[in-house]
């Protein structure tokens, strides 16, 4: 008789198995992907200028030059493509070239394409371009101004969306208050800058008119669509492709999508592929960074540090044209505005200005510390201006005890959770006490020394529904209800039982393949070294879905989750192929160690015979049985519903709380930041591998610690970037 006990690997402590090829040197990233016969490389000509009218774009001295094949300019662009969708209802136009004017310092005004880099770098000169330079808005809050330099002319101005919304009332709560506190805080721009910068190889088929084209893109795959609507190609037209490995993205690489575009339409002008690698300099410049926000903050407060209403002034300054997704960044977070505290009454206002930088985009949770860092800022200063503890002002707003599952004032459900349990827990555990003492001490020896608190709630998993809160209700309802989370993932076993996977979220570095291949493992009791996981994205032949992508923390909420469900679909179907052999009830079938057993007997097969009978003897398999072991699940949770008339948005469908608080000592003479102790405490749920979720966490940090202390894309007040190489990006 067998009793088996099924093999355990969800929730441990899993090397990643994808480290051994990249520590190897053997990754494969978008450089060094294979290029066809006659393929010719690209470089951009980018104006140095901010703001200037383009009276004339020249390339004849650069067709005249060895090795160049051709010049792409916005006639061309005219011609083939259409600008860009833009987010909100406005006249105004992006294309992948400036077709009319300049709207910031490294935008493309042209494309060489050469025989090779070198030669295509060299023939950029051979390209001149005649500029009227204009006056240029640079700064948000005067951009805003009547007075100011316009952008786009047909909007008549910078602002080109502006929304309030109000939740329960703010307009009593504010006049009953006891105290009103305010605060202004401003959000730089900065960048997760990845090692790897883009890389783009597109072929153009004149025959079928349709494009298929590499690049080393993130996703969200809702941009296919807005892709194929600037080639004024059908979806089936545009085959996009991702490498098997990518040199870190936080979202920036989504921003890639212009150039897809732009490379596109290069291979057609020239009739051969065309490759583009961007360097290091043309990111910094060109690419994309995190939106700058200026906040307005006014809480109505109790004598007790109590707020009971609060009010939001949010401008978002998008840059030189509103890029999609953007405004994701001013949305993504509206339905949890008010984090982990309860404040029942919301007042709302949320400004989209242009200004000439460049364009903004996804950037490590995205929208999200432009709300934490001004959230923060107020409660220190309630508490500052009511003589409270700040931590005890947190304590008194958190979300309470049992109130969970939570819904917000903007219509956040907060699935669960115990914050004041969880902030608890990080002030005994993480030495609270100590540190304390520590930052008296240092005070009464004349040193500045501070604790700093933050309570934060950060979503996972995007409704795809959030992005239409900047429309009206009447708007949306014209365009029709968005909503969701879409996840896919396939699974197959091959005629020798050895398990494939493949999963639609194109990650860069975070381990997805290994957390893959734990839940595969333990569903289908198979070693972990005989599952393969693929995470190359192929749009012409893998099943993925608009929400596909790697963004928005949804890899181990829904892709996952599909992974787990495609796993139970392949697993029934050998339990229900077993059962029919053994006529036995297919719930006594238990799956473990590379085995298929009957539970308390001692029959069983081996894994790979069982599965092989799909592929060598279909005839023997139960009438039920299709042949041929692949599945694909799909996914989506019926919590992420859509905006209604209300205003209300669930905007994500999870929300892990987060308490951290740290002691900082600054030199009063060279202004040398010194951590002295980072505690940080993640209510993260079931982990499925702990030792990712702590190179997670890790990582985080350093990002953080960079955009707080060492980073941030500088413009002058004429326009001109200067922060354009790592050393002044610091």
């Amino acid at each position: 008789m067998t009793t088996t006990n099924e093999k355990q690997y969800i929730g441990t402590r899993q090397a990643r198995i994808e480290d051994e090829v990249l520590l190897r040197g053997q990754g494969r990233y978008g450089d060094e992907v294979p290029t066809p016969p006659g393929t010719l490389y690209a470089a951009i000509v980018r104006s140095p200028h901010p703001h200037a009218r383009l009276k004339a774009v020249d390339s004849s001295r650069a067709l005249e030059m060895d090795g160049v094949h051709g010049v792409l300019t916005g006639e061309d662009v005219r011609q083939w493509a259409l600008p860009f969708p833009v987010g909100v209802r406005q006249p105004m136009e992006h294309w992948c070239l400036a077709v009319d004017k300049v709207r910031y310092v490294g935008e493309p005004v042209a494309v060489v394409i050469a025989e090779n880099r070198y030669l295509a770098e060299d023939a950029l000169n051979g390209v001149t371009v005649d500029y009227e330079t204009l006056p240029v808005a640079v700064d948000t809050e005067l951009a805003i101004e009547s007075n100011a330099a316009v952008l786009h002319e047909k909007v008549g101005g910078n602002v080109v969306s502006d929304r309030t919304f109000r939740y329960g009332d703010p307009e009593t709560a504010f006049a009953e208050a006891d105290r009103q506190v305010s605060i202004k805080v401003r959000f730089p721009r900065s960048s997760c800058m990845p090692i790897e910068c883009y890389v783009v190889l597109a072929q153009f088929d004149p025959a079928n008119a349709a494009f298929d084209i590499t690049s080393n893109f993130q996703g969200p795959y809702a941009l296919h669509s807005v892709m194929c609507r600037a080639l004024q190609v059908p979806a089936n037209r545009l085959r996009l492709r991702t490498p098997p490995d990518s040199g870190g993205s936080f979202g920036i690489k989504q921003g890639v999508f212009p150039y897809v575009v732009m490379m596109g339409l290069a291979a057609r002008k020239v009739g051969a592929p065309v490759k583009w690698v961007e360097d290091r300099l043309e990111h910094l410049q060109g690419a994309s960074s995190g939106t700058n926000r200026v906040s307005t903050l006014e809480a109505a407060v109790t004598r007790e540090g109590r707020v009971t209403a609060l009010r939001l002034d949010q401008l978002d300054d998008c840059g030189a044209y509103l890029r999609a997704p953007e405004p994701a960044t001013t949305y993504r977070m509206h339905g949890n505005l008010t984090g982990a505290y309860a404040i029942r009454n919301l007042a709302v206002r949320n400004r989209i200005v242009m200004t000439n930088k460049t364009p903004t985009g996804l950037n490590r949770g995205f929208g999200g510390p432009q709300v934490y860092f001004p959230l923060e800022r107020l409660m220190q200063r309630i508490a500052v201006e009511l003589d409270l503890d700040p931590l005890d002002v947190i304590r008194t707003n958190l979300v309470p005890k049992g109130a969970f599952p939570y819904r917000s004032a903007a219509g956040s459900l907060l699935d669960s959770g115990d914050y004041p349990a969880g902030l608890e827990k990080g002030v005994r555990e993480g030495g609270l006490e100590e540190l304390i003492q520590r930052r008296d001490e240092a005070r009464r020896e004349g040193r500045y020394y501070g604790i700093g608190y933050t309570a934060a709630v950060e979503p996972s998993i995007s409704n795809m529904g959030y992005i239409t809160m900047a429309f009206t209700p009447e708007e949306r309802k014209r365009a029709g209800p968005k909503n969701g989370a879409v996840s896919t993932a396939t699974i197959s076993v091959d005629p020798l039982g050895s398990v494939s996977v493949h999963v639609s979220s194109t990650p860069q570095g975070q381990g997805h393949q290994t957390v893959a291949a734990q839940i595969v493992a333990e569903t289908l009791g198979v070693p972990l070294e005989s599952i393969s996981v693929n995470v190359e994205l192929d749009t012409g032949k893998d099943a993925w879905s608009i929400a596909s992508g790697n963004y928005s923390s949804r890899f181990s909420g829904a892709v996952a989750g599909a992974v787990y469900k495609a796993a139970l679909k392949v697993r029934a179907r050998l339990a229900a192929l077993a059962a029919e052999q053994w006529n036995i009830d297919s719930d006594d079938i238990r799956f473990s160690e590379g085995r298929v057993y009957v539970e308390g007997t001692d029959q069983s097969s081996s894994f790979h015979r069982l599965a092989g009978a799909t592929h060598w003897s279909p005839g023997t398999t139960p009438q039920s049985e299709p042949g041929g072991l692949r599945e694909t699940a799909f996914w989506t949770p019926p919590e992420l519903a859509a905006p209604g008339d209300d205003e209300l948005i669930n905007s994500s469908l999870c929300y892990g709380f987060i308490f951290d608080y740290c002691g900082v000592e600054i030199d009063a003479i060279t202004g040398a930041v010194r951590i002295d102790r980072y505690v940080t405490l993640h209510d993260a749920g079931r982990m499925l591998n702990p030792q990712l979720v702590d190179g997670q966490i890790r990582g985080g940090f350093a990002q953080a610690l960079g955009a707080a202390l060492m980073e941030e894309f500088v413009y002058g007040a004429d326009g001109n970037f200067q922060s354009g190489t790592l050393a002044d990006y610091l």
